[in-house]
C-alpha cells in the first residue's frame, strides 16, 4: 500500500500544479508573455510589409524591352509590346508572377525566349531573343515560319528583310526538327557540285526530295525502312561515282534524279521534246 500511496501523491501534487492558476507559476508567466509579445511584433511587422507592398510607389510603370547579346530586335515594337504587358500584367513589384510575364512574351510572334527580371522599385526588365527565320513551311502563302533551330512560329514572308533568302520546307507538323536535319545532310552531300538546297520536302510516309540551287531535283526513300543508316550516302556516292558518265551520254539535259533504287539511280530528262525521249528519260537507269 506503499506504493501506491507514493503513487497517489505524486499524481495529486502534479494534478494540483496544473490545475493551479498560471499567476501562481511567476517562470512561467515570464516565458508566455515573452511568446505572446514575439507573436505580436511579428504580426506588426507583417501587417506593415503587407502595407508598404500595397502602396502605389511599387505599382509596376516601367518595362524595359532588350535583345539578348548579340541581336537587335527588328520585328518587335517596343511601345506596343510595353502597353500590352502594363494592360495585361497582375499584381505589384512583390506580387507579380514573372513566369506568367514570360509566358505571355514567349506567346507572341517573333519571340523565341524571354527572360523577367524585377527592377527597384516598380519596374521589370525583359531580355527577348528574337526568332531567326530560315524558311517558309507549307509555301509562301503560309503564316508559318521556320526558325535556325528547326522549330516552327507564326510570321509571314512579308514580315521577313529583303537579304534573307528562305528555304521551302513542308511536312508533318511534329517533324520540322526532323526536316531541318535532313536539309543540313542534303546540303553537305551536295556542296561537291556547288549547289545548295533551296526546297525540302518531306512526305506523311517520310519520304522527302529536295531540289537544289542548279535546278536538279532530287528524290529519296524513307530512311526509317533502312536499318543501314548509311545506305542513302552510299547512294549519294554512287551518284557522284557514275554522274561523269550520265553527263557524257545526256550532257546537261537531266534535271531531275531518283535515288529510292538499291542497284542504281534513274534520271529524268527536262529537254526531250520527243514522247519516247522523254518516256526514256523518266525512267532510265544507271545500274551498275
Amino acid at each position: 500500500m506503499s506504493r501506491m500511496g507514493a503513487f497517489l501523491n505524486g499524481f495529486g501534487e502534479a494534478f494540483a500544479s496544473l490545475a493551479s492558476p498560471l499567476w501562481n507559476h511567476p517562470e512561467r508567466m515570464q516565458k508566455l508573455s515573452r511568446f505572446l509579445m514575439r507573436c505580436f511584433a511579428a504580426m506588426v511587422c507583417v501587417g506593415i510589409l503587407v502595407w508598404l507592398s500595397q502602396r502605389p510607389v511599387f505599382a509596376l510603370r516601367q518595362v524595359v524591352i532588350e535583345p539578348v547579346a548579340g541581336q537587335t530586335l527588328k520585328h518587335i515594337n517596343k511601345p506596343v509590346v510595353k502597353q500590352q504587358v502594363l494592360e495585361t500584367v497582375q499584381g505589384n513589384f512583390f506580387s507579380v508572377r514573372l513566369e506568367d510575364v514570360k509566358r505571355g512574351f514567349e506567346s507572341m510572334p517573333w519571340v523565341r525566349h524571354a527572360n523577367v527580371r524585377r527592377v527597384w522599385p516598380n519596374g521589370l526588365i525583359v531580355s527577348i531573343e528574337e526568332q531567326k527565320p530560315f524558311g517558309t513551311w507549307g509555301g509562301a502563302d503560309s503564316h508559318t515560319l521556320m526558325n535556325t533551330h528547326g522549330e516552327l512560329f507564326s510570321g509571314r514572308v512579308s514580315e521577313v528583310g529583303d537579304g534573307i533568302q528562305l528555304i521551302d520546307f513542308s511536312g508533318p507538323e511534329d517533324a520540322s526538327k526532323e526536316v531541318m536535319r535532313l536539309y543540313e545532310k542534303a546540303n553537305a552531300w551536295f556542296k561537291p557540285w556547288s549547289a545548295e538546297v533551296k526546297s525540302l520536302t518531306l512526305s506523311e510516309r517520310y519520304a522527302w526530295h529536295v531540289k537544289l540551287s542548279n535546278g536538279m531535283k532530287v528524290e529519296f526513300g524513307r530512311d526509317e525502312e533502312n536499318s543501314d543508316k548509311t545506305l542513302t550516302e552510299d547512294r549519294v556516292a554512287r551518284l557522284f561515282k557514275y554522274w561523269p558518265q550520265v553527263q557524257e551520254k545526256w550532257a546537261n539535259r537531266v534535271d531531275a534524279i531518283d535515288l529510292r533504287y538499291a542497284n542504281g539511280f534513274a534520271v529524268h530528262l527536262a529537254s526531250a521534246s520527243l514522247k519516247k525521249n522523254e518516256a526514256d528519260g523518266k525512267k532510265s537507269e544507271q545500274k551498275q
